[in-house]
């Protein structure tokens, strides 16, 4: 499980993000605070993997719980900063704070989902690395594409197309199979080449992973996990 602590001086906004982070699957909130100073002391002692990190805090802006956090000795963990602040400077700060993403109160629970799988698609990705070996290019390159990937379906495909595809093909994912094209075609009730789109537009994103099954004769079949 990747461990969160959230960070916000509203007890009920808190209680609403937890609410929200307790929904996608391998992540668990290990506490709520509303304080700058027991957000330092909660990472101190709870080593949380990820931290949701209000900027109006009562106590000390988040901006500085950042670049503490940056400076800790022991602690590392990795912040997202969800605030209502749209001005530039505190954007600017978060990016050199080392902040992974910016997310402007209010959002939606599929807008705080999609970076919380995006955050795992990078955790692990870096499990994967060998830790003493060098990267490789290409390793860094799907490290940072992780965080810069494209979500939005090209030209040609619909939002609301993808949205049921997504759907079909995170429940076959969740139930411990894949799909192929044809497959997902007759769930989704399109035809199996605008099928074949949307997975592959998934695969290109870093979102699906695709597996050869080898049968008899011709080519092999291509199946689609999600792997977020």
């Amino acid at each position: 499980m990747i461990k969160v602590l959230v960070v916000d001086d509203d007890f009920m906004v808190a209680k609403v993000h937890s609410g929200y982070v307790a929904r996608v699957p391998g992540f668990e909130v290990v506490a709520a605070v509303h304080t700058g100073t027991d957000a330092i002391r909660a990472v101190d002692e709870l080593r949380p993997d990820l931290v949701l990190l209000d900027i109006y805090l009562p106590d000390v802006d988040g901006l500085s719980v950042l670049r503490q956090l940056r400076a800790h000795p022991t602690a590392d963990p990795d912040v997202i900063m969800i605030t209502a602040a749209r001005d530039l400077e505190a954007v600017r700060g978060a990016i050199r704070g080392g902040a992974l993403h910016y997310l402007i109160k209010p959002f939606s629970f599929e807008a705080l989902r999609d970076q919380l799988e995006n955050f795992r698609s990078l955790h692990s990705k870096l499990g994967e690395l060998p830790a003493n070996a060098p990267a490789a290019q290409h390793d860094v390159d799907r490290l940072f594409g992780t965080r810069t990937r494209r979500t939005t379906p090209p030209k040609g495909l619909t939002n609301e197309t993808s949205d049921i595809v997504e759907r079909i093909l995170r429940e076959a994912t969740a139930a411990g199979g894949d799909l192929s094209a044809t497959e997902c075609a007759e769930a989704s009730e399109i035809s199996r080449v605008s099928a074949r789109k949307y997975l592959e537009h998934f695969a290109e994103t870093g979102r699906a992973e695709v597996r050869l099954r080898y049968g008899g004769t011709g080519r092999p079949e291509r199946r689609y996990r999600w792997s977020g």
